[in-house]
């Protein structure tokens, strides 16, 4: 959340007092000097002290859920389930970073954290998302060729050079950096490949945890909130 609301909630309810917080150099953040009250901060990837006295209270909710196929990574649909019937957080501002399609299944990031969620889909921030796929025709080793030269699509998008590590025969890992409307299926089909099965198993730093059976969600550790800690909007 921004600065400005974060003092808002831990008790500085005037505007004119927060700035004078700014303007005599009260808020020290990972032991600086802080002067924009418009940053983004959380006291669970940030040491936030006023007043030489830490600020800990009110921070932001991180889940990780195994997304089950058949479910929508939408907050409301009016005819298909949701990912928010799997929740038991009665959060509101919980909402899905970077959305899986209604078959695909793996790890799908859920924040309340708005800042942190938009600057992760930034094209500028190259965040790598690696899935497992199944493939009804078989893969070839020319495959990672064309995937590494990036995928053209009909009506002449390219995509940008992806990373396709073949397991076996139908079997594969791919990375990208991009998230176009069924990028991934669309790539092994524009090769003459049908995708049977799509699983995410990591999103940026956080890896799909093995434990979580399907529809299952638990909070990030705090590693992990960490680890989110460089695409925080400054």
């Amino acid at each position: 959340m921004r600065l400005d609301h974060y003092l808002f909630l831990n008790g500085w309810k005037d505007k004119k007092e927060r700035k004078c917080l700014i303007q005599t150099r009260k808020i020290i953040i990972d032991g600086k000097v802080e002067y924009n009250l418009s940053r983004n901060v959380d006291p669970q990837m940030h040491e936030i002290f006023v007043h030489q006295q830490q600020l800990t209270a009110f921070g932001h909710c991180y889940f990780m859920m195994n997304k089950p196929a058949g479910v929508l990574s939408a907050n409301k649909d009016e005819q298909l389930p949701t990912y928010r019937s799997l929740l038991k957080e009665k959060n509101g501002a919980l909402y899905p970073v970077g959305r899986l399609d209604f078959l695909t299944t793996g790890l799908l990031f859920i924040t309340d954290n708005g800042p942190l969620g938009i600057d992760m889909l930034k094209p500028q921030q190259h965040v790598s998302k690696t899935y497992f796929v199944e493939t009804w025709e078989p893969l070839e080793e020319r495959d990672k060729a064309a995937f590494a030269a990036g995928i053209e699509f009909i009506g002449g998008v390219r995509t940008q050079p992806a990373q396709l590590e073949i397991l076996d025969a139908h079997h594969a890992k791919v990375t990208i950096q991009e998230g176009k409307y069924h990028q991934v299926k669309k790539m092994f089909l524009a090769l003459g490949k049908k995708v049977e099965q799509l699983q995410r198993l990591s999103f940026g730093p956080l890896v799909l945890d093995e434990h979580l059976q399907p529809g299952a969600y638990r909070p990030l550790t705090q590693q992990e909130i960490l680890s989110l800690k460089p695409y925080m909007r400054k």
